[in-house]
């Protein structure tokens, strides 16, 4: 059967995903969306703008003011080094955020590639990559993070393809459950039938179907991946001293929790909650968006 471009644009319009026309209108219809803008746009500031204003070094102790608490020169008082709580809760706020865009950006890039590959090409070459993945998957994530970061020495670079060699498996995997979905539809047979290439199939035809579940899924990824960071440095396994993270705080307020020392425990804490829930409020606001399709 010949089938016309005419008619395979024709058949592809009724299924691509929309992602343009009042996208903008669906993402801000909730109010929970507009608050987990407002909450991550305030922590980006917060991290990377408040240390251009409140000019106090995070690393530099202050041995005569240790566990010292709130006051004008420390508004949010000291730790048991002497170190300003305030400029701390900001540079670890730079690489937490950091570390978790970037590695939910790794991942969502090399998960799609290796679902798209595994899901088009079929049959062995399928079947043995999705077991690679189900023996990786098999294995407690905590595991592998926690061994990659016994064997190489942490830094901000190595913690990001850390927390990304565990996060791509699951994009991985529902990326190929969409292209096993999407290659059967006529437009993707209409694109084989005029001779279109593997790739061009993957990147015109198949990529803007799932790119929206994708995008949704990398960016609850990223509060996944600050959770995990934090956990990491809580347990000592994050970045090394001096240079301060959420985590590691957090671990050095527990000696002090029941002494009174409030501004040890709480301000890393709330960091890491409004982390979460504002990136998952967002994430929430795009899927509404994204998902919404052409009828």
């Amino acid at each position: 059967m010949i089938i016309q471009p005419a008619l395979m644009d024709e058949i592809r319009s009724q299924d691509v995903l929309d992602v343009r026309p009042g996208f903008m209108k669906r993402f801000w219809k909730a109010r929970t969306t507009k608050l987990g803008v407002i909450l991550l746009g305030a922590l980006i500031l917060f991290s990377f703008v408040g240390p251009l204003i409140y000019r106090h070094s995070a690393t530099t102790p202050h041995v005569l003011n240790t566990v010292a608490g709130p006051s004008a020169q420390f508004p949010l008082g000291t730790d048991s080094l002497g170190h300003n709580v305030l400029s701390q809760l900001m540079v670890g706020g730079q690489s937490s955020l950091e570390v978790g865009f970037a590695s939910a950006l790794v991942s969502m890039i090399f998960g799609t590639l290796y679902g798209m590959i595994s899901g088009i090409v079929g049959g062995w070459t399928d079947t043995v990559m999705m077991r690679i993945v189900d023996i990786i998957l098999a294995i407690p994530s905590i595991f592998i993070l926690l061994f990659l970061n016994v064997v190489f020495q942490p830094n901000l670079l190595l913690m990001i393809f850390v927390l990304a060699s565990t996060a791509w498996l699951g994009v991985s995997r529902l990326v190929r459950a969409e292209v096993l979905v999407i290659k059967n539809m006529l437009y993707v047979e209409a694109a084989n039938a005029l001779g279109a290439s593997i790739w061009r199939i993957m990147a015109r035809y198949m990529l803007p179907n799932f790119l929206g579940t994708v995008v949704v899924a990398s960016t609850l990824g990223i509060a996944d991946s600050i959770l995990a960071m934090a956990g990491l440095s809580f347990l000592g396994l994050g970045l090394p001293p001096p240079a301060p993270n959420w985590g590691g705080m957090l671990a050095d307020g527990m000696n002090y929790m029941f002494q009174n020392s409030w501004w040890l425990v709480y301000p890393a804490g709330i960091c890491i909650l409004i982390s979460q829930v504002s990136i998952n409020l967002v994430g929430d606001g795009l899927r509404d968006a994204l998902e919404t399709r052409q009828r």
